[in-house]
């Protein structure tokens, strides 16, 4: 499974055992998160749709506070990917470090460790596309954008999606799009996917923990689309596809351990 690579350390991009970038490399932005009692499950273990939110909100503090940018534009998680040593755990305080690792025309890529003061370890790598607010296009990187997330070391990545369509077998169920799951923008924000996906680990796999996943988002979920919930289990692997009569909206590959 390609979901561990997807999320660990290459050239311009690499972590040290704290969780940070090589010295020199640009900016780095570091924030404080405890584990709350809506972001675990039953056993206490962080959520991956938590964790994603936690993400989301480390990347807009590091935005906010690197003032750049203008209200013109936004951001949008076209993939994300996460390798898990060891989650979470309730009430446990998280160190959260992030900084640029790579980007394209009209994207970027942002690498995120968490170091819990109890032992929790993960790293993710988040695919964040730039779009313009109002008509929801593509747009290219801000003015000032090299100067100031300077970490990439001259490296680029891709924004191709790589995942292939519903694959069978696989159970369907229909998915209820609720006026809360949507943000800003007017859809479905990326956390609600890995909802999705805990809510088919809890049904298909209780016994089992994430070690590591990717979800690609492929096209917004807006209030009124008619959601199926497609998912395969193949072993200690876990894939979820969200789709409805105008498309594969995202899909999801998770290993367990």
């Amino acid at each position: 499974m390609d979901v561990r690579r997807a999320a660990a350390a290459e050239p311009g991009g690499v972590l040290d055992a704290a969780g940070r970038p090589p010295r020199g490399r640009g900016r780095l932005f570091g924030a404080r998160r405890s584990v709350r009692l809506g972001d675990v499950d039953r056993a206490g273990r962080l959520r991956l749709d938590a964790l994603a939110r936690h993400l989301q909100d480390v990347a807009t503090d590091d935005t906010i506070d690197a003032r750049i940018g203008d209200s013109a534009l936004s951001w949008v998680v076209r993939r994300a990917a996460v390798v898990i040593e060891r989650w979470p755990a309730y009430l446990e305080p998280l160190t959260y470090t992030t900084f640029c690792s790579g980007t394209g025309p009209r994207w970027a890529e942002r690498r995120t460790s968490a170091r819990g003061d109890g032992g929790a370890r993960l790293d993710a790598a988040v695919l964040w596309a730039c779009i313009d607010a109002g008509s929801g296009r593509a747009a290219a990187l801000p003015d000032g954008f090299d100067e100031v997330w300077g970490s990439t070391g001259g490296r680029t990545v891709s924004a191709r999606l790589i995942h292939p369509p519903p694959q069978e077998p696989l159970s369907d169920r229909p998915w209820q799009v609720r006026a809360s799951d949507l943000d800003v923008l007017g859809h479905v924000n990326n956390a609600v996917h890995w909802a999705a996906v805990e809510e088919e680990l809890a049904r298909l796999l209780p016994a089992r923990l994430p070690v590591a996943a990717e979800c690609e988002y492929r096209l917004p979920i807006e209030l009124g689309d008619a959601v199926t919930l497609r998912t395969r289990v193949d072993g200690p692997e876990l894939r979820t596809w969200m789709v409805s009569p105008r498309g594969v909206h995202a899909s999801a590959r998770v290993l367990t351990g």
